[in-house]
């Protein structure tokens, strides 16, 4: 959405009241006044489609093991207890695309802990997820999977094939099913003393009931 500059006469409390509100919700004055003017003309923003995928995602995790740790603006972030020892967090944290066409969004996965032992064992997982998605990606990601991290972060990149263009349903559906499913694989790899084939499995089983992001 094309943004321009234009002048205006707002009485002092007014703005002053909406900078108030601002703060709260942690956006500026003009892009709460451009969301208050869009909602009041019945018009779509990106912000609001934000709004309305980060709740549907929030609706498909509910009643699971993941928690919503915050939400709003064009982030939100889970978190999901790990079974080892001290119970570690697994940190999940999606950002939006303005655009919603092409890249979607990104998904960082994290994990704060200083062991070692932990460290290697999220990391080796992490290469075995790289090499799963390359294996039965790489014909769809002709300059390589998008994806980055290190041993104990892990960074993808979310596209809507051939650039078509999805509804907010679709796209919360996607993200949420893609964090599922990587959730389930962590805790299958942590769980298990060979779960290579396990997760090959079940990558595969999620990939056969179609993909609409990538």
């Amino acid at each position: 959405m094309k943004k321009s500059v234009y002048s205006i006469v707002l009485a002092d409390d007014v703005v002053s009241a909406i900078d108030e509100m601002a703060y709260t919700l942690g956006t500026s004055r003009s892009n709460l006044i451009n969301q208050i003017l869009a909602e009041r003309v019945s018009m779509m923003t990106p912000e609001m489609r934000m709004r309305d995928i980060f709740s549907r995602i929030e609706q498909l995790m509910s009643g699971g093991l993941m928690q919503i740790a915050q939400s709003g603006g064009s982030s939100m972030m889970m978190k999901s207890p790990l079974k080892y020892k001290y119970r570690p967090t697994v940190n999940y944290s999606v950002e939006l695309s303005r655009t919603f066409e092409g890249a979607v969004g990104k998904l960082r996965v994290s994990l704060r802990t200083q062991s070692s032992g932990l460290i290697g064992m999220i990391g080796s997982f992490f290469k075995l997820w790289v090499r799963l998605e390359e294996k039965y990606l790489s014909s769809l990601f002709t300059d390589g999977i998008p994806w980055d991290g290190s041993d104990a972060s892990f960074t993808r990149a979310f596209y809507s094939p051939n650039g078509s263009v999805l509804s907010d349903e679709q796209i919360a559906e996607a993200i949420g099913g893609y964090i599922s499913l990587l959730d389930q694989c962590i805790r299958l790899y942590f769980e298990n003393e060979n779960p290579a084939s396990l997760i090959e499995e079940k990558y595969r089983a999620y990939l056969s009931k179609g993909v609409l992001i990538l």
